[in-house]
C-alpha cells in the first residue's frame, strides 16, 4: 500500500517518504538486534522457560555484573517476543505464580515486627526494611531490569497489553488473583515512568517525519484517515495535531490529539469543514500556517483523542495533553474564547437496543409508539426498528429521521447523564471528559453520518465544553462527589426520559 502511495505525490515527497521509510525499517532491524546476541538467543531456544527464569533470578540480591543480568534478561525478552500467544501466556503464568510475594515469609517477618518492643528502634527498622523488601514480588525486580534495556520500556508496555488480554480470558478465580497482582505491579511501574513530567509534547505538521505521520494515520480510530491528502489536511492550516512522546519510546506517539480551529463550536463533523470554508471566504486555495487569519479563529475543537498503547490503560495522559494544547492554542490565538470537544458516543446504539428489547416505553411515549407503527407499517416496532437502524439508509427517509430525532436525543441524554457505573458516567468518553473537568454542553443530531458514527450512536455526537478556570473544580466534584456538570438543555432532556419511566411505574 505504501509503495502505491509513493506515486500519489510530487517527486520531493516521494523522495522524503522513501528515505524515511527506509530509515524506519533500519531502525526496526536495529531494535531486534539490540535484544540479544545469536549465542544468547540459541541458548534460549534450548532452555525451558522455568530454567531460563531461574538462571535470571539466581542473580537477584548478588553483586554480579549488571551486564550479565541484562544480557540474560535481553535474551528472555527476545524469547517472549517471538513466542506465540499460548507460550506467552504460559510465561506470564509462571512469572505470576512462582515469582510473586511469598506469603509465609511475610507472615514470619510481620510476627517478629509485631513482637518487637517499640523502644528497640534499631530492630524495628531492620524488620520494617525486610518486610518492605519481601512485600515486593520478585518479578518487580525483573521488570526494573527490563526497563533499563534499550526499548525495554516499550517491551513492558506491550507485556502489560498481553497481561490485560489474559485477565479478560482467565476464568479460574485463584489464577485471576495472581494475574491481577502481576498487572498491578506493572501498572505501578508504568505509572511512575509515564509521569506527565517525563513526557514531551510535540506538534505534528506535514513536515514531520514520515514514519510518525504514518503512525498518526494508523492510530486514528475515531475518524479514520482516508488517504495521505486527508492526513495532510488534518495536520495543515486551521488544524493542529499534537502528540505526547516518551524519551524511552522514541518515534512512538503515546497520545494523539487532533484539534480544529473554527469561528464557532460546530455541531457536526461537516461543521468543522464548513467553519474552515467560512474563514477562508469560500476559496479553495491552499494556504500556509503564516496565512491563517487569527482574528477569525474563536473556537478550538478537540475532535479526536487517541491513546495508542493498550498497555498504558488506566494511566491518565490524555487529560494532560488536552490542557497543555488548550493553553498552547490560547497563547497562539488571542481571539479563542471557546474550547470544546466534538465527541463520539460509543455503545449508545447497543444500549438503546437493550432498552428497546426490555420495553419500548422506556424510549417512546405511548403516542410516539403509535406513530412509529404507522411510519414503519408494522406491529412489531422493536424488531423492525432494530433492522432499520442497523444500516445508514434510514437517514434518507425524512419522515422517519424527523420522527426519531426527539426520542433518540431524549434517550441519549439519559444514557449520558443518568446511566452510571460505580457512580460515574457509564459511557467511557463521557467519563474521560467529565474527569477532566468539562461540561456536558450540547447533544447534536445527525452529527456523524459515517458508518462508524451511525453504528455507534445513530449519528449523534456531543460537545463537552472546557472552561479552564472551572475545570479543576468540575473535575474534583465529579471524581469525589459524582456530580456531572451539564447544561440545562441536557438536564431537561434527561428529565423527560425519566418521566417516561415514572409514568410507566
Amino acid at each position: 500500500m505504501l509503495g502505491k502511495l509513493l506515486y500519489e505525490f510530487p517527486n520531493i515527497y516521494r523522495y522524503r517518504l522513501a528515505t524515511e521509510l527506509k530509515f524506519a525499517n533500519t531502525l526496526k532491524r536495529n531494535v531486534k538486534r539490540e535484544y540479544g546476541t545469536t549465542d544468547l538467543h540459541a541458548k534460549a531456544n534450548t532452555t525451558s522457560v522455568d530454567e531460563e527464569l531461574q538462571e535470571i533470578f539466581k542473580f537477584k540480591d548478588t553483586n554480579i555484573s549488571n551486564w550479565i543480568i541484562e544480557n540474560r534478561t535481553r535474551a528472555f525478552c527476545v524469547r517472549y517476543t517471538e513466542s506465540n500467544k499460548d507460550n506467552r501466556q504460559q510465561i506470564l503464568r509462571t512469572l505470576a505464580s512462582r515469582y510473586a510475594v511469598q506469603h509465609d515469609n511475610i507472615y514470619q517477618v510481620a510476627r517478629k515486627l509485631v513482637c518487637t518492643e517499640l523502644e528497640n528502634e534499631r530492630q524495628m527498622i531492620i524488620y520494617e526494611r525486610t518486610l518492605k523488601n519481601i512485600l515486593m514480588p520478585a518479578y518487580h525486580w525483573l521488570f526494573v531490569i527490563m526497563g533499563r534495556l534499550q526499548h525495554g520500556v516499550k517491551f513492558l508496555v506491550d507485556l502489560r497489553t498481553d497481561v490485560l488480554e489474559m485477565m479478560s480470558e482467565v476464568k479460574d478465580t485463584d489464577e485471576s488473583v495472581v494475574i491481577q497482582q502481576l498487572n498491578h505491579t506493572l501498572r505501578d511501574l508504568l505509572l511512575l515512568w509515564f509521569s506527565v513530567g517525563f513526557l514531551q509534547m510535540e506538534r505534528i505538521t506535514w513536515e514531520s517525519a514520515c514514519d510518525i505521520l504514518q503512525k498518526i494515520s494508523d492510530y486514528e480510530a475515531i475518524h479514520p484517515i482516508r488517504n495521505w491528502l486527508d492526513l495532510k489536511r488534518r495536520v495543515g492550516p486551521y488544524r493542529r495535531c499534537y502528540i505526547f512522546m516518551h524519551p524511552s519510546m522514541p518515534r512512538e506517539p503515546i497520545v494523539v490529539l487532533h484539534t480544529a480551529l473554527c469561528d464557532v463550536i460546530p455541531d457536526s463533523i461537516k461543521g468543522i469543514e464548513e467553519a474552515e470554508t467560512r474563514i477562508l471566504g469560500g476559496t479553495k486555495r491552499y494556504i500556509t500556517f503564516l496565512e491563517e487569519d487569527k482574528l477569525k479563529i474563536k473556537a478550538a475543537i478537540f475532535y479526536s483523542i487517541v491513546s495508542t498503547q493498550k498497555g498504558l490503560q488506566g494511566i491518565e495522559l490524555g487529560n494532560y495533553l488536552i490542557k497543555k494544547v488548550a493553553n498552547e492554542i490560547i497563547t497562539e490565538f488571542s481571539a479563542v474564547q471557546q474550547l470544546s470537544s466534538l465527541s463520539p458516543i460509543p455503545n449508545f446504539k447497543s444500549w438503546l437496543f437493550d432498552k428497546l428489547k426490555q420495553d419500548a416505553t422506556f424510549i417512546f411515549t405511548t403516542k410516539e409508539h403509535r406513530i412509529a407503527k404507522d411510519i414503519l407499517q408494522t406491529e412489531s416496532v422493536i424488531s423492525t426498528l432494530k433492522k432499520i437502524l442497523g444500516t445508514s439508509l434510514w437517514i434518507k427517509d425524512k419522515q422517519l429521521s424527523e420522527f426519531l430525532k426527539e426520542p433518540l436525543l431524549r434517550a441519549c441524554a439519559w444514557y449520558l447523564y443518568k446511566e452510571k457505573r460505580r457512580g460515574y458516567a457509564l459511557n467511557t468518553v463521557a467519563n474521560f471528559h467529565l474527569r477532566n473537568g468539562a461540561v456536558m454542553w450540547r447533544i447534536n443530531w445527525m452529527a456523524d453520518l459515517s458508518p462508524r458514527g451511525m453504528t455507534n450512536s445513530c449519528g449523534i455526537m456531543i460537545n463537552y465544553r472546557y472552561f479552564l478556570k472551572d475545570s479543576e473544580k468540575n473535575g474534583q466534584n465529579y471524581i469525589e462527589h459524582f456530580i456531572i456538570n451539564a447544561t440545562e438543555d441536557i438536564i431537561n432532556l434527561a428529565a423527560q426520559a425519566e418521566k417516561l419511566r415514572i409514568d410507566k411505574t
